[in-house]
């Protein structure tokens, strides 16, 4: 059976009083709506309708870069989630087969529930997903007989009976595109805030002697942000999670609730990973590499054997081959670190290349911006670069060659060469006396002013 998504993503968030549409909030660097677009392609599916309304511009880039056959369609008007659903109908037209509702601020659906609830309507019309509520006061019950879902029923319009019921409505559910639209078409906005309710098509479902079920998950799963607080709790519980995979697989963390991980982070097993380290998208570190305190990774690679930090700083575009020390304030930018090279102090190497067994002295930093363009430094194998070099790019600096400290090259080095460029020093008897004697006469002279 074919599968399209839908996924709910109009909504402005009042209350994370922000410019920025609620669904594109991050959760470990990763806007809550790719999260739910990644959790559904786990279903493979042959078309993606994600509905917009607030900050639409923004919302289908961010759809789009993620799957760029996504169909993103406007909700100019927030008149209700079946309303919303409403919107994808044109966008689906000729669609035959499966449709599953999700929406843009559940970022933590599972694979596996997912796919039970296709599972479940390989035998029933329309599948609502549930789950049990720790606290279920302010959710809409699931009255179900055996495995038949029987209604829904809001909190305020419950018995004290159906109250006692913790099995709860997430919202979310799967049903024949056909069947789902049709079943739309009966919703009506009889109710208080004159909304298009989607939950109203249970009623209609069992009107028609349809076969509706709900499947169940984890209440962790059905989670919705709606404000700062929330989405501070949502990233809390992806952290936990993310933290409890990686000691599973067999990296070290030598404090976990320390360290901050991207929803992309992948590390090898036999890594260590010291505390209050932050790792930005994009950044795979492989078997047996260690983490120092206090580093920040973004966008870079690091290979097996490396060390990195403390207080190190790698940029997108960050290459550490294997065996490479990357130290304490060091920060590497699209730069290719070759094996057994070492950039252990305070060190800027950014648009540059190092080769193999290259140690780069304290203080040296690659000028590789002009004020309008980027210009890239070469630096071979087995070169030794003295402290406070400055390399001013574009340069190159040849096999086995070094730089006296304190140099600043303009001009290639040519391989086992020594480049020294620097002012000749002069010592001037009795000129710091004499000099430190004027300036606090100067200074006295403005303190009588005062």
């Amino acid at each position: 059976m074919s599968i399209a998504l839908v996924i709910l993503a109009a909504g402005k968030g009042t209350r994370m009083n922000s410019d920025l549409p609620k669904v594109l909030h991050p959760i470990a660097h990763t806007p809550m709506l790719v999260h739910a677009m990644r959790a559904g392609a786990a279903l493979a599916p042959e078309k993606t309708v994600v509905v917009a309304g607030h900050g639409a511009e923004e919302v289908a880039k961010a759809a789009t870069e993620e799957d760029e056959n996504a169909v993103v369609v406007m909700q100019e008007e927030q008149l209700g989630t079946a309303h919303a659903v409403d919107q994808a109908r044109e966008a689906l037209n000729g669609f035959s087969g499966d449709v599953v509702v999700l929406y843009g601020d559940t970022p933590f659906l599972q694979a596996d529930t997912l796919e039970r609830m296709v599972s479940a309507r390989q035998t029933h019309d329309l599948v609502i997903l549930g789950f049990e509520a720790a606290d279920p006061a302010r959710y809409g019950r699931l009255v179900m007989q055996g495995d038949t879902l029987e209604r829904i029923v809001e909190y305020k319009d419950a018995s004290d009976e159906e109250r006692a019921i913790t099995f709860c409505n997430s919202g979310l559910m799967a049903c024949d595109a056909e069947t789902l639209f049709s079943l739309i078409s009966e919703v009506g906005n009889d109710n208080a805030a004159q909304e298009y309710y989607l939950t109203d098509v249970v009623e209609i479902a069992r009107r028609r002697g349809l076969k509706v079920t709900a499947v169940a998950c984890d209440e962790a799963q059905t989670m919705g942000v709606n404000s700062r607080a929330e989405l501070a709790a949502a990233d809390a519980v992806f952290q936990a999670r993310a933290r409890a995979e990686l000691l599973e697989l067999g990296v070290t963390m030598m404090a976990p609730e320390t360290v901050y991980l991207a929803a992309d982070t992948v590390i090898g097993r036999d890594t260590v990973i010291e505390p209050n380290v932050v790792f930005g998208p994009g950044v795979t570190v492989e078997s047996g590499a260690t983490i120092r305190a206090f580093s920040h990774l973004e966008g870079c690679h690091v290979s097996r054997g490396s060390v990195v930090g403390p207080y190190a700083r790698l940029r997108p575009g960050a290459e550490l081959a294997e065996n490479t020390r990357v130290g304490n304030f060091v920060e590497i930018k699209n730069a290719e670190i070759a094996e057994g090279a070492k950039v252990n102090h305070l060190s800027y190497i950014g648009d540059a290349s190092v080769g193999a067994a290259t140690n780069i002295g304290a203080g040296t930093i690659t000028c590789n911006y002009d004020g309008v363009m980027k210009h890239r430094t070469e630096i071979g194998e087995n070169v030794f670069i003295g402290s406070n070099t400055m390399l001013v790019a574009p340069v190159r600096v040849g096999n086995g060659a070094m730089t006296a400290t304190g140099t600043v090259v303009t001009r290639d080095v040519e391989a086992d060469a020594l480049a020294v460029a620097r002012a000749k020093q002069e010592n001037k008897p009795g000129y710091a006396r004499k000099l430190f004697e004027m300036l606090k006469a100067k200074k006295a002279r403005r303190g009588k002013g005062a």
